[in-house]
């Protein structure tokens, strides 16, 4: 998989997935600060209007995208591993956040499939998300970084 901040979408009949990896040369706790601190979203990552909630396993929380900012997200918490693995979704799909130590380093890898058996008849309204990854993967990586310097 590529490490380069550019998004990849492989499009089937009943689902979609979006997924993008980059390095940052930040430890892999600062990240998880990041990607758990919902309040805090909005100030560093331009992708994401609002988030409302709290990032912890079995929550649901709130989301507005700058995709779609008239339609909030409900979505639930499925699975925390500190440091490691954030899954959030609902019933149409589920994001995942991976974080993987590269010594100083973290290899950060954001993935959405959405889909289901009625997903042929909705898909050409659901927007691409590859700019919208990448914008979330250079922005994670440029606040982790910055962070990262200032210790």
């Amino acid at each position: 998989m590529a490490q380069d901040g550019k998004a990849n979408t492989v499009k089937n009949t009943f689902n979609r997935k979006t997924t993008v990896s980059t390095s940052i040369n930040a430890d892999a706790s600062i990240v998880w600060a990041l990607l758990t601190n919902a309040s805090d979203f909005s100030r560093w990552n331009s992708t994401i209007v609002s988030i409302e909630g709290e990032i912890q396993k079995g929550e649901k929380i709130k989301l507005k995208s700058t995709l779609d900012p008239g339609r909030t997200f409900k979505l639930k918490i499925k699975e925390v591993v500190p440091e490691q693995k954030l899954v959030w979704g609902d019933a149409l799909g589920k994001r995942t956040y991976s974080l993987e130590k590269q010594g100083d380093s973290t290899l950060f890898t954001m993935a959405e499939k959405i889909g289901g058996l009625m997903f042929p008849l909705f898909a050409k309204k659901i927007p691409p998300f590859d700019e919208s990854f990448e914008q979330f993967a250079s922005d994670l990586k440029k606040e982790a970084e910055t962070i990262s310097k200032s210790k």
